[in-house]
C-alpha cells in the first residue's frame, strides 16, 4: 500500500490498516466504496449505482483512541 497515516491526529498514538464491511442481504460480505455524486433511490436495488468506477474505501484505526480514517483508492481492492 502507498499510503499509510502513520499516527492518529487525534492522540498520537499508531494506526493499524483494516477496512470496512457492507453485508449485503445478510450473506455476502463487501468491502464498502466510494462513489461520485449524490445517490438516487432505486425500486430493485435501493440504490442506483452510478456510472462513475466504484472506489474501495481502505480505513486505519487508531490503536489506542478507535479513531477512524477513511481513504477511497483504488489500492485498498481485494486482490
Amino acid at each position: 500500500m502507498a499510503h499509510s497515516p502513520g499516527r492518529c491526529p487525534k492522540c498520537g498514538s499508531g494506526m493499524e490498516q483494516g477496512f470496512v464491511l457492507d453485508t449485503i442481504h445478510g450473506a455476502r460480505v463487501v468491502v464498502t466504496q466510494w462513489a461520485a455524486g449524490a445517490p438516487l433511490k432505486s425500486f430493485w436495488r435501493g440504490t442506483k449505482l452510478p456510472d462513475e468506477k466504484l472506489v474501495p474505501i481502505g480505513t486505519y484505526r487508531c490503536s489506542s483512541c478507535g479513531y477512524l480514517e477513511l481513504y477511497a483508492r483504488q489500492e485498498f481492492a481485494a486482490k
